[in-house]
């Protein structure tokens, strides 16, 4: 019998992230492994007067490609989602691995190919969605093998991921647009000004925002969702940060990443582990060394590390940095093959200060 629960996130995000008219084309894009919800979307796209069509892929697909595939193979671009991303309405992609493991082993090269294969299809998403043209939505069905990175019974896990979407809740739409309006006051304190000053024991950071538009986020794009976010000033930030989790990206789990700007660039990175990762993503393009996001999390249903960045950057008391590709939306100009959001818990005897004023404090807006 299906979890009624599987329904109610079709629900939110058919109506509510994707907001799906007749006449839409609609791509689906998971694994075989989340198929109740694909099926669920599938109804509710069809009772909109949308066209679905489903981009599935099998279980470790990526990983069968690395193992078995050439060099061509791998930077051969996926026509289909090329195809959907340049002439659909909407899409929407469910994050479903069944092992978060599965490219560990293999040499970074090849992550740089498969990416730089597919980097156009990233730019066209930020860029059609910046225009109104594209209405993305990225989400997460609970398998047992995120349920397992998040350190969680899979019944657990899949509690947790519903309720920070509140697909256990019956007016979910209508609590999310509540929560907007929660946002729009935090957002405001950001709106307009120029100079941004994080401090704490994980950071001493600077950055500008100005002319820089912010973003509220909640449930569009992501669900589960709760954040507001720009892309700074690309040549603006100046200072140091360590990051409080594993910065995770395509896989690759890499601890104790600590990263020094000057002029808006990376000039002194290192890492407790995978190290080389590091090193070799931040040379991946020239605009991989910049900042391409700056927001703070928002979601206080969402406070525990779980590995997972769809989730982790949510979690409310925290600001994240993103490298690489920013949001047109927000004025960044910020151009890359990657876009590697990592997290900074500011929970503890941090600050942030705008233009010289607190508004920030121990993980809690001042409003």
């Amino acid at each position: 019998m299906t979890d009624p629960r599987i329904n109610k996130m079709a629900e939110i995000l058919v109506d509510h992230s994707a907001r799906i008219q007749p006449g839409d084309r609609v791509a689906v894009e998971g694994t075989t492994a989340a198929e109740p919800l694909i099926r669920a979307l599938y109804r509710r796209i069809l009772s909109r007067g949308g066209h679905p069509h489903l981009l599935l892929k099998i279980p470790e697909q990526t990983r069968e490609l690395f193992q078995y595939g050439s060099q061509g193979q791998i930077s051969s671009p996926d026509q289909f989602r090329k195809f959907a991303y340049e002439h659909f309405e909407s899409r929407i992609k469910i994050h479903s691995l069944t092992n978060t493991q599965a490219l560990n082993e293999f040499p970074t090269a090849k992550q740089t190919w498969h990416q730089e294969a597919n980097s156009d299809i990233l730019a066209t998403q930020m860029k059609r969605g910046a225009e109104g043209g594209f209405k993305w939505v990225t989400t997460l069905y609970p398998t047992r093998a995120y349920a397992e990175e998040a350190g969680m019974s899979l019944e657990d896990y899949q509690d947790f991921v519903y309720q920070a979407c509140l697909a256990d809740q019956e007016e979910a739409v209508t609590i999310w647009k509540k929560r907007q309006s929660r946002q729009q006051e935090a957002l405001s304190l950001f709106q307009g000004r120029d100079q941004v000053q994080l401090s704490g024991p994980n950071i001493d950071l600077t950055l500008s925002v100005s002319d820089r538009h912010f973003i509220n986020s909640y449930g569009r794009h992501n669900l589960p969702d709760g954040e507001i976010f720009t892309g700074p000033v690309e040549g603006s930030a100046s200072g140091w940060v360590r990051f409080s989790y594993p910065a995770i990206y395509n896989g690759v789990i890499v601890k104790g990443v600590e990263l020094t700007f000057k002029d808006g660039q990376v000039v002194q990175a290192s890492a407790e582990d995978r190290e080389d990762y590091l090193l070799e993503m931040l040379d991946a393009d020239q605009g991989a060394r910049y900042l391409g996001e700056f927001a703070v999390g928002m979601n206080s249903q969402i406070n525990r590390f779980t590995g997972n960045i769809l989730f982790d950057e949510k979690i409310g008391g925290t600001i994240h940095l993103a490298l690489g590709a920013g949001y047109p939306e927000t004025g960044s100009r910020n151009q890359s093959m990657i876009h590697w959001d990592m997290i900074c818990d500011m929970r503890k005897d941090s600050e942030i200060h705008v233009d010289g004023s607190l508004i920030y404090q121990d993980g809690k807006f001042l409003v």
